[in-house]
């Protein structure tokens, strides 16, 4: 098969033909037909994601959707020919999606929805799960809390806003004016970001900060949603990865949760999960509820190198995703 071999960090990528896997017990094998790309990919190619980086030479690629075409031992939520999608590889002893086959612990997969594209399924996984994990499974979030994001329109950040909403929230994003729309078409209140913290806790929240803030950007997001948060308030960040001052958010008795959304592909424990909240998503998106926000520029194998800097370059409005198919 087909695959994009990164040999060394920073280096363009490398079209290497390489051995279709073979799907072992309670794995399956999937053609790859979109290969989602997010931040951290980028990060891991040019080598400052040590806690995640695969050995190299290593096919990369965290997110995809494809079809099923083989079952390995023990699978049985799954056939042939079931089209897929999950956050699945790219990191550590696992495959990335930069190839034209993957073999993937079917755990960590879900069946797509029917009314996206492969490349919009491509385009969910791994923010999706970010979000999900942040706001609903350590923050807790329930009808009527006050619930700020910060870049509310980025991938993380915008569906964070849109599992608030359908959880009953009160939402409210900072964003770039440019990008106000967009957290206002999926029912927010967008907040310019240069607004400083304090005006927009005491118009929101009458001075007594809101009850989740989640932070997807890290360093002054961060610090600023220390302030922004109420007493016995939830801050859940997925960038906490800089040094910082605790002291305003124990002075409101804050609860810190940091996401790493790589941990299950890395450590095994708890991949059903992911592949049970996708299960969910899929039939949010089919109600339709949810939906992502995909860049509509074109991207393959041949030019993946540009879809990674793409992510990191501040040119993208969505999720970038490459077409393998």
């Amino acid at each position: 098969m087909k695959a994009l071999l990164t040999n060394t960090y920073e280096s363009e990528f490398v079209s290497t033909e390489i051995d279709k896997p073979t799907p072992k017990k309670g794995e399956v094998l999937v053609k790859i037909h979109a290969s989602g790309v997010n931040p951290i990919d980028n990060k891991i190619r040019i080598g400052v994601s040590p806690y995640a980086s695969p050995v190299l030479p290593a096919v990369l690629g965290t997110d995809l959707a494809g079809v099923i075409e083989q079952i390995g031992e023990g699978v049985t939520q799954f056939k042939v020919g079931d089209e897929v999608y999950g956050l699945a590889g790219g990191v550590l002893g696992l495959q990335g999606t930069l190839a034209e086959y993957t073999a993937v612990d079917a755990d960590l997969l879900a069946i797509k929805p029917k009314n996206l594209t492969m490349k919009e399924a491509a385009g969910i996984p791994l923010v999706l799960l970010t979000a999900w994990e942040g706001l609903i499974d350590r923050a807790q979030v329930k009808k009527g809390d006050k619930v700020l994001v910060h870049a509310g329109a980025g991938g993380v950040g915008h569906m964070v806003v849109q599992l608030a909403k359908i959880f009953g929230a009160e939402v409210y994003a900072t964003v770039s004016s440019q990008k106000a729309d967009t957290v206002k078409s999926f029912g927010a209140t967008a907040i310019d970001k240069n607004t400083p913290v304090e005006d927009y806790v005491n118009q929101y929240t009458d001075g007594k900060g809101f009850d989740i803030v989640y932070d997807t950007l890290g360093g002054q997001s961060l610090d600023n949603s220390f302030k922004a948060i109420r007493h016995y308030g939830q801050i859940s960040s997925c960038a906490a990865f800089g040094t910082h001052t605790l002291a305003t958010s124990s002075l409101r008795s804050g609860s810190i949760h940091g996401v790493f959304v790589l941990h299950p592909m890395i450590s095994g424990d708890g991949r059903k999960h992911h592949g049970d909240i996708l299960t969910e998503v899929t039939r949010l998106i089919e109600e339709g509820k949810l939906k992502p926000i995909i860049d509509p520029r074109k991207f393959t194998l041949d030019n993946a190198i540009e879809a990674h800097k793409a992510v990191s370059d501040g040119s993208s409005f969505g999720k970038i995703v490459i077409d393998v198919i």
